[in-house]
């Protein structure tokens, strides 16, 4: 945790994005290391544990971070929180929560609202449009004898 959280001030003082930093670990060795890069890479992924989960896949050479652990300077945004769900990594550990970063000016209640409602009552509309060639695709891959599963 104290390197996650020492990231977060060394990049937030040097102008390259907000106080957020993480670490991802596996068998007691950072693999990957992340800070917030939304500002400096015009990136609005780029939060501090989707780069350190990018760099640690990158370190293992696969995209399972499964046996790893994230500790990440404060408490998981919807979008980190489904990368780490996605990248399989076991146990996450944070420091500040969201109240603290809704005090300073990243607070995250209204994606957590969102999320939770039905697709025809959140604010960004997202329209339908059922395609045949887009279904036959998805059998293509479920038919698909040589593909990764993930």
């Amino acid at each position: 945790m104290a390197r996650a959280v020492a990231i977060s001030g060394e990049h937030m003082r040097k102008g390259l994005g907000g106080p957020f930093g993480a670490v991802v670990v596996k068998d007691g060795k950072i693999i990957g290391e992340g800070a917030n890069q939304v500002t400096s890479s015009n990136d609005p992924t780029a939060h501090a544990e989707v780069v350190a989960i990018r760099e640690a896949c990158r370190t293992l050479g696969t995209f399972s971070l499964a046996g790893c652990e994230i500790y990440a300077s404060c408490e998981p945004c919807p979008m980190c929180l489904a990368s780490i769900y996605w990248a399989r990594i076991e146990k996450a550990y944070f420091a500040n929560n969201r109240e603290d970063a809704a005090a300073i000016g990243f607070d995250d209640s209204f994606l957590y609202d969102e999320v939770a409602k039905p697709i025809d009552r959140r604010s960004l509309p997202l329209v339908h449009l059922p395609s045949t060639e887009a279904g036959s695709i998805f059998q293509e891959w479920r038919d698909k004898e040589n593909k990764i599963p993930y």
